[in-house]
C-alpha cells in the first residue's frame, strides 16, 4: 500500500463511513421518540400520500361518530317526549270513555272535562318546549315535513339520514286554528264524549306512527355507529401498517449504526495514524 502526505484515503474512507453511520443513528432515533417510520416526505412519499389520505378518512369518521351519537341522543329525547304524550292521550280516553257514561252527572262530565282541558294544555307544553341541545323538537321550526332535520353521519357528503319530526299541539279551546293532532272538542255530554272518543283514537294513531319512526331511526343509528366505529377501527389500524415504525426492527437499525458508527471512528483513527509513520520516516532520514 501506498504512503501520501497530501491525500489520506483511508481516513477519507472511514470519514465517509462515519458519516453514514450518523445519518442511519439519527433515523432510527427519530423513529424511535417519535414511533413513526413516516416523518417526512423524504421517508416515504407515497406512504405518506397514503397516511395523509386515511387521516382524512379517520377525521371524517371520528366526526361522524359523534354526529351518530348526537342524533341518537336528540330521537331518543323526541321519543321519550312522544311517549309522555302517548300516556297523557291514554289518560283522556279513559276519561272520554267515563264521561259517555251517563252514571255522570253534568256537574261530573264538567270536572272530567277540567282534567281533559288540563291535558290537553300540557300537550301543547311537551311539543312547544321539548328541545335538544337549543334545538326545539316538534313545535314545527325544525324538522318540518318540507324541510326535515339531516344528520350527516359519514366521511362524504353523501352519507345522511333525513328525519321528519313533526308538530305536536292542540289547538287551544275556543280557536278557530286546528291543532296537529285534530283534536277538538270536549267531554260535557255524552255524545260530545263519544265523539271525542274517536278524535283521541286518532291522535294516537298519530302519536304511534311517529313513535314508530322514531324507533326504525333509532335502530338505524345504532347500527350507523356500530359500523363507523368498526370502519374508524379499521382504518386507525391500516394507517398504523402505515406509517408507524417497528419498534424490534428500528432497535436493531440503532445497534447496528452504533457498532458501525464505533467502527469507523476506530477506522479514522488508525488512519489518521499512519501520517504520523510518514513523518517518523521522514525524521529517521
Amino acid at each position: 500500500m501506498s504512503m501520501s502526505i497530501n491525500t489520506n484515503v483511508g481516513a477519507e474512507t472511514a470519514a465517509i463511513a462515519a458519516q453514514r453511520a450518523a445519518a442511519m443513528m439519527d433515523e432510527a432515533m427519530l423513529r424511535l421518540s417519535t414511533g413513526k417510520r413516516i416523518n417526512t416526505a423524504a421517508d416515504d412519499a407515497a406512504g405518506l400520500a397514503v397516511a395523509t389520505r386515511m387521516a382524512k378518512e379517520i377525521a371524517g369518521l371520528g366526526q361522524a361518530l359523534r354526529n351518530a351519537n348526537d342524533a341518537q341522543g336528540l330521537v331518543d329525547t323526541g321519543e321519550a317526549a312522544l311517549k309522555e304524550v302517548t300516556t297523557l292521550l291514554l289518560r283522556m280516553r279513559e276519561i272520554a270513555v267515563s264521561a259517555s257514561s251517563d252514571t255522570n252527572t253534568d256537574a261530573d262530565r264538567a270536572a272530567l272535562d277540567t282534567e281533559v282541558t288540563a291535558l290537553e294544555t300540557e300537550i301543547s307544553r311537551i311539543g312547544d318546549q321539548t328541545s335538544w341541545g337549543g334545538i326545539t323538537l316538534f313545535n314545527g321550526s325544525v324538522g318540518a315535513k318540507a324541510s326535515p332535520i339531516r344528520f350527516h353521519l359519514g366521511p362524504t357528503s353523501t352519507n345522511f339520514i333525513d328525519v321528519t319530526l313533526g308538530v305536536v299541539s292542540i289547538a287551544a279551546r275556543g280557536s278557530d286554528l286546528q291543532g296537529s293532532l285534530s283534536l277538538t272538542g270536549n267531554v260535557t255530554s255524552r255524545a260530545n264524549a263519544v265523539s271525542y272518543i274517536t278524535g283521541i283514537d286518532a291522535a294516537i294513531s298519530i302519536i304511534s306512527a311517529r313513535r314508530g319512526n322514531f324507533g326504525a331511526v333509532s335502530n338505524r343509528l345504532t347500527s350507523a355507529i356500530a359500523n363507523l366505529e368498526n370502519m374508524k377501527s379499521s382504518m386507525v389500524t391500516a394507517k398504523g401498517q402505515v406509517e408507524d415504525a417497528n419498534y424490534a426492527e428500528e432497535t436493531a437499525k440503532l445497534a447496528r449504526a452504533q457498532i458501525l458508527m464505533q467502527a469507523a471512528t476506530a477506522m479514522l483513527s488508525q488512519a489518521n495514524a499512519s501520517q504520523q509513520q510518514i513523518l517518523q520516516l521522514v525524521q529517521g532520514l
